[in-house]
C-alpha cells in the first residue's frame, strides 16, 4: 500500500463501514422479529366469561298444563306448549290498565289492528275485559317497546313481535290465561 494515501484508506474504509451498517438497517426495519413493539405484554385475566343466569322458571303456583302466565309484578310472561316442548319466556311492558290477578281466556284475537294508542300493531290476543278497555298481549308493528303514554287508558300489554308472535302460535279463543300478582 505505499502509493495509496492514507486518508483515502481510512475513508474507503469508513464508507464501506457505512454502508454495511445502512444494509444492515433497511433489513432490521423490514423484519417484524427485529422490530421492538411500544405496547406492554397483555396481562393474564382471571375473569371468566360470564353467562347470563338462567330466565326465572315458570311459577309454581301457575296451574298445570297448556296456558300462558302473565307475572304483573315481574312484568314477564311464560309461554307454556304441551307437554314435553321447551317453554318460551320474556319480559314485557303493561298498559295503563292492568290486568286483575286470576285464570282468564282469551277471547278474541286479531292479526292486525290499531291500539287503543293510536299505533299499528299485531297478533293481538285479548284475554280480559275491564271496566274500561280490553287487556290484550300485543306487538307494535315496527316492534318498538316502550312505557304507554300515562296519559292515555290502553290494556295493551307489549313486547317484542318474535316474542307476541310466540302468545299467537299458542293460543286460540278459549285458550287459558293466568294472571299472577
Amino acid at each position: 500500500m505505499s502509493g495509496i494515501p492514507s486518508w483515502a484508506s481510512v475513508s474507503g474504509l469508513t464508507a464501506a463501514a457505512l454502508a454495511a451498517v445502512s444494509v444492515l438497517a433497511i433489513q432490521a426495519s423490514g423484519n417484524p422479529a427485529h422490530t421492538v413493539d411500544a405496547r406492554p405484554a397483555p396481562r393474564p385475566t382471571t375473569a371468566r366469561p360470564t353467562t347470563p343466569p338462567p330466565p326465572p322458571p315458570v311459577p309454581p303456583n301457575s296451574g298445570t298444563g297448556k296456558r300462558i302466565v302473565y307475572s304483573l309484578a315481574g312484568q314477564r310472561v311464560w309461554v307454556v306448549p304441551p307437554a314435553g316442548a321447551p317453554v318460551s319466556t320474556f319480559t314485557v311492558v303493561p298498559g295503563t290498565i292492568r290486568a286483575r290477578p286470576g285464570t282468564f281466556y282469551v277471547g278474541k284475537r286479531r292479526a292486525a289492528d290499531t291500539g287503543s294508542d293510536g299505533t299499528a300493531v299485531e297478533h293481538i290476543v285479548y284475554f280480559e275485559y275491564t271496566a274500561e278497555a280490553w287487556v290484550a298481549f300485543s306487538a307494535r308493528a315496527d316492534d318498538t317497546v316502550a312505557k304507554p303514554d300515562p296519559s292515555l287508558r290502553t290494556g295493551a300489554v307489549r313486547g317484542h313481535r318474535a316474542d307476541i308472535a310466540k302468545i299467537w302460535d299458542n293460543t286460540v279463543t278459549g285458550s287459558t290465561v293466568v294472571v299472577l300478582r
